[in-house]
């Protein structure tokens, strides 16, 4: 089994060193994907790059969304030969003390992906926090069950056969559509799922890319595109379910 980081940038800078030098301290490779960054943004991180070793820096020409450079970090964690990527967001909401537990549990689960299940405080935006417990209840009705505890945490260690194996049959949205579209395959893909709760914090000065209209658009696309997706697969969803139940 062998880790690295994935990390996709859009234009953070502000604190964005101090992530990667808390990061380097685990000696694993940090894969990082700028998502057309400023050239400003794009001139530093070139330079950090430089100043870390571990360091492998990506560019998009375009920006891709979120989902796109996440995808292109796990496909270049594929092509180096790592078994496992773990994803943490550029903006400094995760808790990075929590990084030895998800890898702890990766290791003993190796074929499982393991998600952050968020502990909010008060500086989540109320629309972020509420919109949670509308997508939980879609991805209840896409999966027909009650197992994935959270879908939108982007702080999560991916098993990359799972992944490459989803990726290769199915198409997966680029934006902030990403998170859940690709849990909810997995979960018919038959992948195991683990949960850790974290503390999630978000910064004063962070900076958020979820366009209100669009996003949310392309979301409500995508949970119609799953409930179609879940009618043929319900007889083995529901099988699935009853098995769990009983075991």
């Amino acid at each position: 089994m062998s880790y690295c980081f994935i990390i996709p940038n859009y234009n953070h800078i502000h604190g964005f060193v101090d992530l990667i030098s808390q990061l380097s301290e685990y000696s694993l490779p940090i894969i990082i994907v700028n998502d057309a960054s400023t050239e400003s943004i794009k001139s530093q991180l070139v330079t950090i790059s430089q100043q870390y070793p571990k360091v492998v820096l990506c560019h998009h020409r375009f920006n891709q969304g979120k989902g796109g450079a996440v995808q292109t970090g796990l496909n270049k964690a594929i092509e180096l030969g790592f078994s496992h990527a773990l994803q943490v967001d550029a903006d400094g909401q995760h808790n990075l003390q929590d990084i030895d537990t998800f890898l702890s549990l990766s290791k003993a689960n190796p074929e499982a992906l393991i998600s952050g299940y968020p502990v909010y405080d008060e500086s989540v935006p109320k629309h972020r926090y509420y919109a949670r417990y509308i997508t939980h209840f879609w991805v209840c009705v896409e999966t027909l069950s009650k197992e994935l505890k959270d879908t939108m945490c982007g702080y999560r260690v991916y098993p990359l056969t799972a992944y490459d194996q989803l990726a290769s049959g199915s198409s997966l949205g680029k934006r902030m559509d990403f998170d859940i579209e690709v849990m909810v395959k997995l979960y018919w893909q038959k992948t195991p799922f683990k949960f850790v709760p974290t503390k999630v914090h978000y910064p004063e000065n962070g900076i958020s890319h979820f366009k209100a209209l669009d996003d949310n658009i392309r979301i409500s696309w995508m949970h119609t595109r799953l409930c179609f997706g879940m009618l043929w697969r319900s007889p083995e969803l529901v099988a699935r379910f009853f098995r769990r139940s009983f075991n």
